[in-house]
């Protein structure tokens, strides 16, 4: 979008926040760049530059600006629409994977060469994987500044880099001011953060529907993984060096977001992983102008104007509570899931709530015994397989995945058929196109609302809602009086 400089001139001009994260906008007189929102006055047309991202603002020598904050803004929604090499590489470098395993190990994840990744990078963002993951440690080390009392060394090393100079360097190069300078600036006047608990603001495009997305988590929430406290959600997190509990709390806004992290160096990627799990980097108003296109949908969509699709933390953990609630009740799936948990699961101490234990990982249920489980003998035989599969890597369900390749192995497993695969697609891998047309719900929901029900026909119908197809299983479960369409009382 950025090569399109009359859209980009009109956005900066209207400071239209749907843009924001879309692009990045540079002012070459002052050396700033801001997102398209930023409230100071739009600068002479012939001054402006546009960059597809921050890193590549940054390295075409631009400072942030210090009113509008981008590295704030909402991420891009492409990066998870489109299933190609660069979205795929763009999920992974958020999740954290060029900071723990480098360059080498994020195109050997994808299956490329060092240097396609970086032609392919370089070429649709003006920045290689380094500079953006450089980006992304940025503004890591800046929320830490920020939001802890933390000093400034161990926040260095917690955002990613490797030295304090490099730190501080940095900082004073995409901020203009030094570490110490932005804390003051921010910090002066605030009262004390409460020790060990990072608290945060997720931003989002508008609109956004709470109901349908934390209610949906709080339905099927595990317990002792998951729970609904005090108006928001909560659930403990699996991490790659250590373990957090998120609490996430809708506002009218933005989403508060609070952090307790046995490691710091997991902050960026717990960031990403909430973000994900609640779909803030869509583009709603995409998305529900198609969806109004059908009729049928439209009045749905005109009462509660964007639904997210919820996602996950964890995709081998959705992946086993899929295949655990396969014809049974939300209810059932519920207690399945939580006895796996208290069984296999490693607890953990919650001072601010009712959770217990972590969700097990693949290494904890490789030696799970089927006969433990109270499910029918072909469900169990299917879960061991998935189990062993995903533990193998046989099957790639992470982040930077390739969805059609997911489903075809998935769909190769005995009893897994496509309404378990469509609801991993939708939930796990984050296809926004998924559709489950032999869901019990939607098949009512299309009932009801007079569309064909029967799975071939309900799909024919519905490749008018490509390639938002996920999002129109949210307006078409919202036809149901069922808790996961809204959030729970107080």
């Amino acid at each position: 979008m950025h090569d399109d400089m009359e859209r980009c001139i009109r956005a900066v001009q209207s400071k239209d926040a749907r843009f924001d994260g879309w692009f990045f906008g540079a002012v070459i007189t002052t050396g700033i760049y801001c997102r398209p929102s930023c409230p100071v006055v739009p600068p002479k047309i012939e001054n402006m530059r546009f960059y597809p991202s921050a890193a590549a603002a940054q390295l075409a020598g631009f400072r942030a600006c210090k009113r509008c904050r981008p590295d704030a803004s909402p991420g891009s929604p492409e990066w998870n629409e489109r299933a190609d090499i660069v979205a795929r590489a763009m999920r992974m470098i958020a999740d954290g994977v060029v900071d723990r395993d480098g360059v080498p190990g994020l195109a050997a994840q994808l299956g490329y060469s060092t240097r396609q990744i970086e032609r392919q990078l370089r070429a649709e963002l003006g920045a290689g994987p380094l500079a953006l993951a450089r980006a992304q440690r940025a503004q890591t080390a800046r929320l830490l500044i920020e939001t802890s009392t933390l000093p400034m060394s161990d926040v260095a090393f917690a955002a990613g880099f490797a030295s304090i100079r490099t730190f501080n360097d940095t900082v004073r190069e995409i901020f203009a001011l030094t570490p110490t300078q932005l804390r003051d600036r921010v910090t002066r006047g605030r009262p004390a953060a409460t020790p060990g608990v990072l608290s945060l603001r997720l931003p989002f495009r508008a609109p956004l529907c709470p109901g349908n997305l934390f209610g949906h988590l709080a339905a099927t929430a595990v317990p002792g993984v998951e729970e609904w406290r005090d108006g928001a959600y909560r659930r403990t997190l699996r991490l790659p060096h250590g373990h957090g509990i998120a609490t996430l709390r809708p506002l009218p806004d933005h989403v508060g977001c609070q952090l307790a992290l046995t490691d710091l160096r997991d902050l960026s990627t717990t960031i990403s992983r909430c973000r994900r799990l609640l779909d803030l980097d869509a583009d709603p108003v995409a998305v529900d102008d198609l969806l109004r296109g059908d009729p049928v949908l439209a009045p749905f969509v005109d009462k509660d104007p964007g639904r997210r699709v919820p996602r996950t933390v964890d995709a081998f953990e959705f992946a086993v509570r899929a295949v655990l609630g396969q014809q049974v009740s939300t209810a059932a799936a519920r207690t399945h899931a939580a006895r796996l948990a208290t069984t296999h699961g490693e607890p953990i101490t919650d001072s601010a709530g009712g959770l217990t234990h972590l969700f097990p990982g693949p290494g904890a249920l490789a030696s799970l015994d089927p006969a433990a489980l109270a499910l029918p003998r072909s469900r169990r035989t299917t879960l061991t397989l998935l189990i062993a599969a995903l533990a193998a890597d046989e099957i790639d369900l992470s982040v930077g995945g390739d969805w059609h390749r997911a489903r075809a192995q998935l769909s190769a497993m005995p009893g897994i058929g496509p309404w378990t695969v469509e609801s991993i697609a939708m939930r796990a891998l984050g296809d926004p196109d998924a559709f489950i047309p032999t869901d019990f719900g939607i098949r009512a929901a299309a009932r009801e609302i007079g569309i064909p029900s029967t799975p071939a026909a309900l799909t024919r119908h519905a490749a008018a809602w490509r390639p938002w197809r996920a999002y129109a299983v949210q307006y078409l479960w919202a036809t149901g009086d069922h808790p996961i369409n809204r959030l729970p009382a107080a």
